[in-house]
């Protein structure tokens, strides 16, 4: 497609063209002044510093409006745009007749220039396939990557060369293909070691007639055709046909074939008229974004693979995926379209990513997020995937201690802390309150010394008085030995916990350790994060891309998550314990009594006071108090 920009014909420029508008400035940018006279045309901006080089591409149905979004207060602006647009000298702005055109050549440019806070993929070079070389007697099965060859037939591509090998090894288990180099097929007196465990027919030495050996090569493609099912009859009959002409080996070969069809079929569940999927779900968590995907093919899952975007202006849920998707299918070396494309987030531009695929590829793919079914089950795999490489990937010892260092540069430390301590609180409407403690050290969550502290003995809700407990019994222990005392405390919440928090920590004449609030911002939004530093006044905000915010983002995420752990544990343990433990007078002997004559506790309840002393052990005054006790609320 021809993503050569046109003229601006709109009323703000009638008889000018606008291919091409730019506003620069030395020491800042006249925001006010650009904005006059940009048109209002679908198109693409690329912002640049005042050192000449791209910081950012963008595209918009209306650049006018999108980049006035930019320019306005800046209090509705995350840290990390106003962090681009405080670094922009100069905007150049490239007119597009549609939208969909100016996606493609915003991708082009991301491409080409590189800018620091677009996201930014890996992109593989070229993906494998599976081909059979032609022009032989006895083609030969192998994976390619690269060119391809005229005469030679490929399947694929592949998503990865996992997924090629797995193929691979079904089809030689199977339809016993060569696999050899030429050279060596041509020089063999014997058998080899494939054929010897059945993986190979030995058409090197004559064990196979050039046309079976080529039936055999036809039904391989069959597979990879995606007829599976044509394939297994045609298979049935020719087993049933060699029977008949008591050919038994043969009838033996053909029914191992078919009985290995039919395993694959059972292990993956095809989805009549759209077996030709990508699942692709993200996760985000503690600065980090994880995009997986999954590859299914005729209704098997090929494989499987994570990205990792990067980039300075990481935005989030869908306007992420947005931009991921346009990269991964615009951007990218030859790829294997599927029909459908399932999204874990909704997109609100994928309508458009749509049209500047078919413009460019000649490829038309429907975008999904509202599933059910098996179209679920598939996200949700997908989903926990992400999930855990990201958690992977956040707890890569390097990653970790890169962090560290970079949260000593912030904090403007003399010496790099090697330990830090991060509590939380989770309750259900005040009720069976969890405290909980999580420990993080230079090689990441260090689990074996995390705590739970159950809360009792306050105010329902109280969440300050929840965090002086827990704090006096953590910190009592460790004052007298009971552990390592950290660097580093970190409390989630604003100046009124960090306040009570020195409080505690001062009665207790624990004094080695920096204590820094962790707020949410206004937005409440991850990336949003502002640091009270121990004078309980003073504060601190990191820019969205600072290794020190994602290792503070991520310490307090495993302490929520750790909190509201325990908090259900405690809550369900509830619910299995008897009403019956809390009875006065009721131990185990009686609470079996009383649940072998009733049958269980729904019948105690519905006893009377006389049906309640016929049990044995329970007398008159045990059975009131039982009574009374079940039927108070």
């Amino acid at each position: 497609m021809d993503s050569t920009p046109t003229s601006d014909t709109t009323p703000d420029a009638p008889n000018e063209p606008a291919e091409e508008t730019s506003a620069s400035g030395i020491d800042h940018f006249d925001a006010a002044g650009f904005l006059k006279q940009v048109t209002r045309q679908a198109g693409v901006y690329q912002m640049y510093g005042g050192d000449g080089n791209i910081l950012y591409v963008g595209k918009a149905k209306n650049l006018k409006n999108r980049l006035t979004s930019y320019f306005q207060s800046s209090s509705g602006l995350s840290p990390k745009t106003r962090a681009l647009v405080s670094r922009i000298r100069n905007i150049q702005v490239t007119v597009t007749p549609t939208e969909a055109e100016a996606l493609v050549l915003e991708q082009n440019l991301i491409k080409q220039q590189r800018p620091p806070y677009n996201i930014l993929l890996r992109d593989d070079k070229s993906y494998p396939y599976i081909m059979f070389t032609s022009g032989d007697e006895f083609p030969r099965l192998a994976m390619h990557r690269g060119g391809k060859k005229k005469g030679v037939s490929y399947f694929g591509p592949f998503p990865n060369v996992g997924a090629v090998k797995s193929s691979l090894g079904f089809l030689q288990k199977t339809f016993r293909l060569r696999n050899c180099e030429d050279s060596i097929f041509n020089n063999r007196q014997r058998p080899c070691l494939q054929h010897q465990i059945n993986r190979c027919t030995a058409p090197c030495v004559g064990l196979i007639k050039a046309e079976e050996y080529r039936e055999d090569i036809r039904h391989a493609e069959m597979f990879l055709r995606g007829k599976s099912d044509e394939l297994v009859r045609e298979l049935a009959d020719q087993m049933e046909a060699a029977s008949i002409n008591l050919e038994f080996e043969k009838a033996a070969v053909y029914r191992d074939q078919i009985a290995a069809l039919k395993r694959v079929q059972a292990q993956n569940i095809v989805e009549s008229g759209s077996a030709d999927i990508d699942v692709i779900a993200l996760h985000q968590q503690a600065g980090m974004v994880c995009v997986h995907l999954l590859y299914i093919r005729q209704g098997r899952i090929l494989g499987s693979k994570s990205h990792f975007p990067k980039g300075q202006l990481l935005e989030v849920g869908g306007e992420l995926l947005a931009s991921f998707l346009a990269q991964f299918y615009l951007q990218g070396a030859e790829r294997d379209y599927p029909r459908v494309t399932l999204l874990s987030h909704e997109v609100s531009d994928h309508e458009v990513i749509s049209e500047a695929i078919q413009q460019q590829c000649g490829r038309q793919i429907a975008f999904q997020s509202d599933l059910r079914g098996q179209r679920n089950r598939w996200m949700q795999m997908a989903l926990t995937a992400a999930k855990e490489n990201l958690q992977a990937q956040l707890a890569n010892k390097q990653n970790t201690l890169q962090r560290f260092e970079a949260l000593q540069d912030a904090l403007r430390l003399e010496s790099m802390p090697e330990r830090l301590e991060c509590f939380d609180i989770s309750h259900s409407h005040g009720e069976l309150t969890v405290a909980s403690c999580v420990v993080f050290d230079t090689n990441g969550p260090l689990k074996s010394d995390y705590r739970k502290f159950n809360i009792d003995g306050i105010t329902g809700g109280d969440d300050y008085a929840a965090m002086e407990q827990a704090l006096r019994r953590r910190y009592t222990r460790l004052q007298k030995g009971e552990g390592v005392m950290p660097d580093i405390l970190l409390i989630d919440g604003g100046k009124g916990q960090l306040n009570r928090a020195r409080e505690v920590l001062a009665e207790l004449a624990v004094t080695d350790v920096l204590m820094i609030g962790v707020a949410k911002g206004t937005t409440r939004k991850a990336g949003f994060e502002t640091l009270i530093l121990p004078d309980g006044t003073s504060e601190m905000t990191l820019d969205g891309d600072s290794p020190a915010l994602h290792l503070i983002q991520h310490i307090r995420d495993e302490s929520h998550r750790f909190a509201i752990t325990g908090h259900k544990q405690r809550r369900d343990k509830k619910r299995r314990t008897s009403r019956l433990e809390d009875i006065p007078g009721v131990g185990a002997k009686r609470r079996r009594e009383l649940l072998r004559h009733f049958g269980g506790l729904q019948g105690i309840q519905k006893a009377s006071i006389e049906d309640l002393a016929k049990v044995p052990l329970i007398s008159k005054k045990i059975a009131e108090d039982i009574y009374t006790a079940l039927n108070s609320e």
